[in-house]
């Protein structure tokens, strides 16, 4: 069984996150998964026709972190960005180049190379999370986030990734031009 990336050290690998960017990542997941689990917690990582087992650790948020992070919303998006990258990371060999522009249909713009001359190479990444329900809820949402990607207005390619929290599993599909 392989691990995640840790996702509090994203910034060390992503040069489109930064270190106080990956630590609040980490804490948002961490409200998330204490919810449902105690550390470390096993994903399933479905990419396309493929999956793998993974291992995650996390640590149990104290109780200044779960009042910063009391708006369940806003840590269900958040930690689904730091599990969706390190998902990426671990299945594609891809990292965070920068975040996108409103409008674009996406989150994140990914790909295999740094630098912010790679952007007209990238993939654009568009990421949700869920705190409930099944497989099937993770799918529904894994369709919609395919939809926002083709309505985005730019064409790159994209990959849409949802994160169950749950159900420990990540779900991410590629979505062509």
């Amino acid at each position: 069984m392989d691990g995640l990336p840790e996702i509090q050290s994203l910034h060390e690998r992503h040069p489109g996150v930064t270190e106080s960017v990956s630590r609040s990542y980490a804490e948002a997941a961490s409200v998330c998964l204490s919810m449902h689990h105690t550390p470390p917690t096993e994903f399933i990582v479905h990419n396309g026709k493929s999956y793998s087992e993974n291992v995650l650790t996390w640590s149990i948020p104290g109780d200044r972190i779960r009042r910063s992070w009391n708006n369940i919303d806003d840590a269900t998006r958040d930690g689904a960005y730091g599990i969706s990258l390190a998902a990426i990371e671990s299945s594609l060999g891809f990292y965070a180049i920068s975040r996108a522009e409103t409008g674009s249909g996406a989150d994140y713009y990914v790909g295999p190379e740094y630098g912010l001359d790679k952007l007209e190479a990238s993939y654009r990444l568009e990421i949700a999370g869920s705190n409930r329900g099944n497989a099937a809820t993770i799918r529904r949402r894994l369709l919609g986030k395919v939809k926002q990607l083709r309505d985005g207005n730019l064409k790159l390619p994209g990959l849409a990734s949802v994160v169950g929290f749950l159900q420990r599993q990540v779900e991410i599909e590629l979505v062509g031009t």
